[in-house]
């Protein structure tokens, strides 16, 4: 069995980018093995692996670039840099986003998504290998693009997969699966259908890894804090694509009175409407003995990769800071 990873999700709240190279050089000493990047509304997914990249002998990873914001060119051009700073460290996840950001943000339009993903870890692997490309497909079609600078080495394609679909397209195209906001004992469940989905592709179930971004929230549980994670929830659960995964899932009993307080445009009802039992299942609180502990639970369920989205209600930049780096000292493998 492979080592199970523990890993940090970049950029952290707080910090500028600069200062990420050595916090990195600082989190790979206490025994960090990978650094997994977020695009939302930020900065671009890239760039934080750069710093990480030449600062440290880590992996990195995007989690996710988004097929849809980026045609297949530039999206290969992107990667293959990152190669470039980290020979043989850098994954590249793939996937969807959601409409908010590929449609109300960009410009696009959000359709057919696993499709489009399936599409893109096509055309990805193709130019990876140095060839010149020609491709019409259903949602993608490139014509004669190369890339001029050779990789040393093909680079690794992680798909971001929530239901079945693109479960399915990650088993058929990717050397790994993405998921989150789900709990430890949902794991097994998209994991037997990515490795399902391999398999039937002729490819190895088992070379499939899994890796996870977990919701970790710092603060010690207190009223401020109950009411900061349910924001954190319902700000992703109203999303459509989040809303229809945890229906899939199973967690529609325990969120369905939070959609329709969202529905009426009764925000606050709608954060009172999330139960406890939603949040200990989402969201990984208390102690850093009882985060570590979960975070072993993920690893136990079949999570080969978990990088920690460390978050802190703090709005004092200085104490934001020292509560993030705590958590990063306090949850680090092989720490008691």
């Amino acid at each position: 069995m492979a080592q199970k990873r523990w890993a940090l999700s970049v950029p952290l709240d707080g910090f500028s980018l600069a200062e990420h190279a050595d916090i990195a050089r600082e989190a790979e000493g206490l025994g960090y093995t990978d650094a997994w990047s977020l695009e939302i509304d930020g900065v671009d997914c890239f760039t934080p692996l750069a710093v990480t990249g030449m600062a440290t002998e880590m992996r990195i990873g995007t989690a996710i670039a988004t097929v849809f914001t980026r045609g297949p060119a530039t999206l290969a051009s992107s990667a293959a840099g990152l190669a470039e700073i980290a020979p043989g460290r850098f994954c590249l996840g793939i996937g969807s986003g959601s409409r908010p950001i590929v449609q109300f943000w960009n410009g696009g339009t959000f359709t057919r998504p696993a499709t489009r993903v399936r599409e893109m870890g096509q055309v990805l692997r193709q130019v990876f290998t140095g060839e010149r490309v020609t491709f019409q497909g259903e949602t993608l079609n490139v014509n004669g693009f190369r890339l001029s600078r050779p990789l040393a080495a093909p680079i690794p394609i992680h798909v971001a997969a929530l239901r079945p679909g693109m479960l399915k397209v990650a088993g058929e195209v990717g050397d790994g699966a993405i998921i989150n906001w789900l709990s430890a004992d949902d794991v097994p469940t998209p994991i037997q259908i990515a490795r399902a989905a391999a398999a039937h592709a002729g490819r190895d179930p088992e070379a499939l890894e899994i890796t996870a971004r977990l919701m970790v929230h710092i603060d010690p549980p207190s009223p401020e804090s109950d009411q900061f994670v349910r924001r954190d929830i319902s700000a992703y659960m109203n999303v459509p694509v989040y809303k229809a995964f945890q229906q899939w899932i199973g967690r529609s009993a325990l969120l369905t009175p939070m959609w329709e307080a969202w529905e009426q445009g009764d925000r606050r009802g709608a954060l009172a409407a999330i139960p406890d039992r939603a949040v200990e299942e989402l969201t990984l609180r208390g102690s850093m003995d009882d985060i570590r502990a979960h975070v072993q639970r993920y690893l136990d369920a079949g999570v080969d990769t978990a990088f920690l989205h460390l978050q802190t209600m703090e709005r004092d930049p200085q104490r934001k800071r020292e509560a993030i780096l705590h958590a990063i000292r306090a949850l680090a493998p092989g720490q008691s």
